[in-house]
């Protein structure tokens, strides 16, 4: 059992310093591309990368499937787009910072849509984590205006992504259910870009990519096959509630890539910011594991509830 937590952790390590990656290449891929044709690029590649993968678990997704994996695909396609937006003009870290409070997001809406029991402490450490989240917006707004809040946007689609992702993980194998979503989420892409085509749009008029630009785009998607899989493979190992604390990590990569490739870091307040959403993060993770220990526990019969809550 050891052995398999440690093999997780490390595959939630690998995911931790390729997921910033993805950010890189976007952000690099961006200062000569629209940023839709960013997005469409990451899923072609994403896609045609997984394939081998997908053929070997079967490619046919049941009719019954079709709407809960487009839907997830949807909100894959809103979350990397206004990522995507965000880092081509802010630094990677402040925009990272902003979607951490996405599991302050999805914990409300598991309340709302599954009905989670949300205890008092957890709402409070979700109200801090939000005024966390301003002190880096506050200051980004007034330097970049309102491409600031598209974190914001970024964090809510991913939660409700996570959520759809919640009940598709009982009824597929993830390596199928990534790479449909990936072919899906391109098919979502693909009209924005085709009714954008000379228009002159620069979000969405796609441009032919010269140069490195073809390396940033596969990139893209090279870095989101390999990252997304470490952590679907690390799931399979290791219990989310030990591999969560983990991922407030790739905001220490993501600085760094930051800096080395593009000169940007964090400001004093910025860096307050982090350290509040880091801790309202990681004490809400705490409260969600002991809340589930007490679940198995009560499940198990009034002594073991006892046991743990001594």
């Amino acid at each position: 059992m050891a052995d398999r937590t440690l093999t997780g952790v490390a595959l939630m390590l690998g995911f931790v310093v390729t997921a910033p990656l993805i950010d890189v290449a976007s952000k690099l891929a961006a200062q000569t591309l629209p940023v839709g044709e960013v997005t469409a690029a990451r899923f072609l590649v994403q896609g045609a990368l997984m394939l081998p993968l997908a053929v070997a678990h079967g490619l046919l997704l049941p009719w019954g499937l079709w709407g809960p994996v487009g839907l997830r695909a949807l909100f894959l396609v809103l979350s990397t787009y206004a990522f995507v937006s965000a880092i081509d003009v802010m630094p990677l870290a402040d925009a990272l910072a902003i979607v951490f409070v996405m599991p302050f997001v999805l914990l409300i809406l598991g309340r709302l849509v599954f009905g989670d029991t949300v205890g008092p402490r957890r709402i409070v450490a979700c109200a801090v984590g939000f005024i966390g989240s301003l002190l880096v917006i506050q200051p980004s707004f007034a330097t970049f205006g309102p491409v600031a809040l598209w974190p914001l946007g970024t964090a809510l689609s991913f939660a409700a992504y996570m959520l759809v992702t919640r009940g598709l993980s009982k009824r597929m194998h993830p390596i199928p259910m990534q790479y449909h979503t990936s072919v899906l989420a391109f098919a979502i892409c693909l009209p924005a870009l085709w009714w954008a085509d000379g228009t002159g749009l620069p979000e969405l008029d796609p441009v032919w990519p010269e140069k490195l630009a073809w390396l940033w785009l596969f990139g893209v998607g090279l870095a989101s096959a390999v990252a997304h899989m470490l952590m679907t493979v690390a799931l399979r190992f290791a219990p989310s509630a030990t591999l969560a604390p983990l991922n407030y990590l790739e905001i220490v990569t993501a600085s760094t890539l930051g800096f080395l490739v593009f000169g940007d870091f964090p400001d004093a307040l910025t860096w307050i910011g982090i350290a509040v959403i880091v801790g309202s993060g990681l004490y809400v993770i705490h409260r969600e594991r002991a809340a589930s220990v007490a679940r198995r526990a009560a499940s198990r019969g009034p002594a073991a509830a006892s046991r743990v809550a001594g």
